[in-house]
């Protein structure tokens, strides 16, 4: 009924996408990092973005207070809100229900003042600007796609004008006057596939993102999620992603997913490697490697923000401790097979080790791999040695209840 998580399952891919993408996979290993510029080091942004998913008011009852309450609100810069809907061309409200309509209680709400039937906005949008007034300095962009909504994008790429103009109408609507400071686009993924395949051309990126900040101007923020597929000839190649560098404000490469239990028999292997490791099932397929490839395109570190998971992914029927043990399929998780928050995974299974700059952990013939406070460190602190804009994260409601992982970002 709701969107489901937008770093669902990749195994959704067709064959033949999956077969294009596998003959890329060991070429040119190391050649992004050798075109990276060895610039001098530059103060780190401080950036911190963190989605907010519209459908987390339901099964997980994650409300925008959660956000004043854990502290996170305190820590963050700027709020994605997940997700808006791609179709006929144009933006649209994923959940009306969800995000206007909602009578949120007096125990509910972020300043503990219950909606009247009568007011004419509730909701997600309302507590939002709740939340602003209490720290005005945030900034909140509604995103728009996600891997389910993404098919949407290759009809938007064909008049990008009028697309780029029923956002701006939708996210600027009077009715929620002063919520959005801007939009995000997460297009999963341009002339790629993702849940479905686009075949729209390597300019249509660039050509969608030049529309949206002329219709938005100078005054609001453009940004947009991206592919982390550093491989030769893989997703970040299939895109003008440098070219519309220009046009955004920063970029959020979502650099996790990169292994997971859509390869069921494994091998195990972390979601968010933030480097390589002896045994890493694919060249290219982390973090690092993202980064380095996407500077080596000449987009500079300010406008690349670090991406971080607020969860883990495991598997089942797994003997071995360390990682590239063979598995028979997805772990249970709470909402989805395979996945699970890290609220839910530090006490479930704790971390047993970390390879690759991030965490592990085996618990009976379970296998996960997350980022706990201690290896959240160690990414900030290659973040601010690649002198990166900042850090953004999915997702708020995979945190602890007094926000353990958003305080080791700051």
């Amino acid at each position: 009924m709701h969107t489901p998580h937008r770093s669902l399952v990749r195994a959704l891919v067709s064959a033949a996408c999956t077969a294009a993408l596998g003959a890329g996979l060991l070429a040119g290993t190391g050649t992004a990092t050798a075109a990276a510029p060895s610039a001098p080091q530059v103060k780190a942004g401080s950036k911190v973005v963190g989605y907010f998913t519209e459908w987390g008011t339901y099964d997980r009852k994650y409300y925008v207070k959660n956000i004043e309450t854990s502290g996170s609100a305190a820590r963050l810069t700027h709020i994605n809100y997940a997700f808006g809907n791609v179709t006929g061309g144009k933006c649209a409200m994923g959940d009306s229900y969800a995000a206007t309509d909602r009578a949120y209680t007096a125990a509910e709400s972020v300043d503990g003042v219950a909606d009247t039937w009568d007011q004419p906005l509730r909701g997600n949008f309302n507590q939002l600007l709740k939340l602003k007034k209490k720290h005005p300095g945030l900034k909140i962009l509604w995103s728009f796609g996600g891997w389910t909504w993404s098919g949407g994008f290759g009809e938007a790429a064909r008049n990008p004008a009028a697309f780029a103009q029923s956002c701006y109408d939708l996210v600027k609507n009077s009715k929620w006057a002063g919520v959005f400071d801007g939009i995000d686009i997460d297009w999963e993924y341009p002339n790629a596939c993702g849940n479905s395949c686009d075949t729209s051309g390597r300019e249509a990126f660039s050509n969608l993102m030049a529309a949206l900040r002329s219709k938005f101007g100078s005054g609001n923020l453009v940004t947009a999620a991206i592919t982390a597929d550093a491989t030769s000839g893989g997703k970040i190649d299939a895109a003008d992603y440098a070219g519309a560098a220009r046009y955004v404000d920063w970029y959020n490469p979502m650099t996790y997913d990169y292994f997971g239990a859509w390869d069921a028999a494994g091998p195990t292997a972390p979601h968010s490697p933030l480097n390589s490791y002896p045994g890493i099932p694919k060249a290219d397929y982390h973090t690092s490697a993202t980064v380095a490839k996407l500077e080596g395109l000449g987009i500079p570190a300010s406008k690349l923000l670090l991406g971080i998971g607020f969860y883990g992914r495991g598997w089942t029927g797994v003997t071995q401790a360390a990682p590239g043990g063979t598995a028979t399929g997805p772990a249970a998780g709470t909402y989805e097979q395979g996945i699970d928050d890290y609220k839910v995974l530090k006490t479930k299974c704790p971390a047993t080790g970390t390879v690759g700059g991030t965490a592990y952990a085996k618990c009976g013939n379970n296998w996960w791999s997350y980022d706990t406070p201690a290896t959240i460190a160690t990414k900030t602190a290659y973040k601010n040695r690649q002198g990166l804009g900042g850090t953004f994260f999915w997702e708020l409601s995979g945190d602890t209840a007094n926000g353990e992982l958003i305080k080791a970002i700051n």
